[in-house]
């Protein structure tokens, strides 16, 4: 069973609910949890078809955890809100996993104050698949630990390594260090102290420094940086995203030419919007911590809610945190 924040995120419930249910319709053996007001839930999945509801349970809770709320002190304080009793579903065994599009550094705080840090990891990391020409590539951190220490970026380029080789199958993903330039003079103190750190392990393939204008050539496998960078980096690119998209439908409303060529560029607009959509692969996965955990935006709706519910699913599937936490405790 995935438990689901029902009431996270700027569009909550609505979004949640509708994404639960159509993530139910897409997997007919998927059970999930919406957790949240009841009040509030049932009028949102009240015609979901029969064999829908019977696999929706609702979790009552009282209280919710806003955006602009402390992190720490709200998962402290908030002990009926729908993201901490979520979390603890998952922590007691009730739940496989979690999907939340609600306070990010609230996620964090809670993903290591409810369900724990796995040994050796620090602090967590929000991975996430950025699409490239040539290849995904995992970046992490997008947001959940914003100030980092050169070992939490050495113990996120070691879970990237690891969820690269489990879940994309690379043998040997290459890792790369996010910098201002390749040079092994640039960036920071805590750049060129993690990167230190990286050539001296031998079970990384730690390959230098990449560039932002690199991602989208899928120069590497992993790529890792601090989450206020990482943050930065994906809204940027979903913005960049929603440009090309907005340009494309004005041009060929506006244009003659392009109305004339639709016929036959329309299969290769398909295929390149599939590509880039961050509603299928716009969720990123809280590792480090002793849980399944998926968090998307705060506006996401309810397509991207049902694809990152049915990745948790995925993940759990796999067996997602046993791997990693096997690989963690090998090295």
């Amino acid at each position: 069973m995935i438990a689901i924040d029902a009431m996270g995120g700027d569009f909550a419930p609505k979004a949640a609910c509708e994404g639960a249910v159509e993530a139910c319709t897409k997997r007919s053996n998927l059970q999930v949890a919406l957790v949240g007001d009841s009040a509030q839930i049932e009028p949102l999945i009240a015609k979901a078809p029969a064999d829908v509801l019977g696999r929706i349970k609702i979790i009552h809770t009282s209280e919710v955890i806003q955006g602009d709320d402390h992190p720490s002190v709200s998962i402290r304080k908030k002990k009926d809100s729908s993201l901490v009793v979520a979390l603890r579903m998952v922590k007691e065994g009730r739940a496989d996993g979690l999907v939340t599009a609600g306070n990010t550094g609230a996620v964090a705080a809670g993903g290591v104050l409810i369900l724990g840090r796995l040994e050796g990891i620090d602090r967590p990391a929000l991975g996430i698949v950025y699409p490239s020409v040539s290849r995904p590539v995992l970046l992490l951190d997008v947001g959940a630990t914003v100030h980092c220490k050169p070992v939490n970026l050495y113990q996120f380029a070691a879970m990237g390594h690891i969820y690269a080789q489990i879940f994309e199958h690379i043998d040997n993903p290459e890792v790369k260090l996010l910098n201002i330039g390749t040079e092994d003079i640039k960036g920071d103190e805590a750049i060129l102290s993690a990167a230190e750190m990286l050539k001296a392990d031998d079970d990384i393939n730690y390959c230098g420094f990449v560039e932002a204008n690199e991602l989208s050539e899928g120069s590497c496998d992993v790529v890792v940086c601090d989450g206020f960078t990482g943050n930065v980096m994906i809204k940027f690119a979903e913005g960049l995203v929603d440009l090309i998209k907005t340009e494309f439908k004005k041009e060929f409303k506006e244009h003659l030419l392009p109305k004339l060529g639709l016929p036959f560029m329309l299969p290769a607009v398909k295929r390149f919007s599939a590509r880039i959509d961050w509603t299928k692969i716009g969720h990123a996965c809280l590792l480090g911590v002793n849980g399944t955990v998926i968090k998307v935006h705060g506006r996401s709706r309810k397509t991207q809610l049902c694809y990152a519910i049915l990745g948790a699913d995925d993940f759990v599937k796999r067996d997602g945190l046993v791997k990693i936490m096997e690989a963690i405790a090998k090295r």
